[in-house]
């Protein structure tokens, strides 16, 4: 998990600073460790940790939100390929074979996206090796256009199975843009520069613990904890960035419930 690396260093770096601040502190002269300056830099580091604060709780607010909209499209995306499955069941014998390419398409996208989750039984697994986890498959692309063309081709023997048709016609179109929506949701959305920016401003804080700080086993403890706590925030916001795969990625499980009833 890559994310656990970046969030393995930022704890080093956190910690390289705090050191760097400890051992900073026996080469600071008297003259400059004086009550007011001790004031002034307690004041900078203050409105430092507010910015941080504010920009940390902003990220983590923002990937939770964004997590959850892709949660739920997930969910609705299942369940509209679900409805899309009824629909050509019911126009008949006819569609069977579109909802066999549709079950293949459901099939891949649970195999591509969650390669490390089980298939139901005597589903076998497909090659994912051009289907990529996070983008746009070109492979599954054409699985979708093949349905769309195969349902445009159905020739209606009466008014009722022409309704069907142009039901199922538009449930598909709905499917495909719900689609695009779920690709886009899937890329990561922080900028590398700004993340570096807060880090930046992090390892500062962490640098000042330590310039008035007594380098004493319990303030040593505290600044290690802190450390490590703000690593796992950065952890969490790195992951979450990313809703597929990870500690809290989505689950493949509304799309293997549509699957299920696709081959009941």
């Amino acid at each position: 998990m890559p994310e656990f690396w970046s969030a393995l260093a930022v704890l080093a770096l956190l910690s390289a600073s705090a050191a760097a601040g400890f051992r900073i502190r026996r080469f600071i002269p008297k003259a400059h460790r004086s009550a007011e300056a001790a004031d002034l830099i307690r004041l900078v580091v203050g409105m430092l940790v507010t910015f941080a604060a504010l920009v940390l709780g902003l990220l983590t607010t923002s990937v939770k939100t964004a997590f959850d909209g892709a949660d739920r499209d997930r969910g609705q995306y299942a369940a509209q390929l679900t409805e899309l499955d009824g629909c050509l069941r019911s126009y008949g014998a006819e569609a069977d074979p579109i909802r066999r390419r549709l079950q293949d398409y459901t099939v891949g996208v649970i195999a591509s996206t969650w390669p490390a989750d089980p298939m139901p039984a005597g589903v076998p697994r497909p090659d994912t090796a051009g289907m990529p986890r996070i983008g746009e498959s070109e492979a599954l692309g054409r699985i979708l256009g093949q349905v769309d063309l195969a349902i445009r081709r159905l020739q209606a023997p009466d008014p009722f199975h022409a309704r069907l048709a142009a039901d199922c016609s538009a449930q598909l179109g709905e499917v495909v843009k719900r689609r695009w929506s779920l690709i886009e949701e899937a890329r990561g959305s922080i900028s590398q520069p700004f993340l570096r920016v807060l880090i930046f401003w992090l390892m500062v804080i962490f640098a000042s613990f330590g310039l008035y700080a007594p380098a004493n086993g319990m303030v040593v403890a505290v600044v290690a904890l802190c450390a490590v706590c703000v690593a796992s925030a950065i952890f969490v916001i790195l992951d979450m960035d990313l809703p597929y795969g990870g500690l809290f990625g989505i689950s493949s499980q509304p799309m293997l419930d549509a699957l299920a009833h696709m081959l009941e």
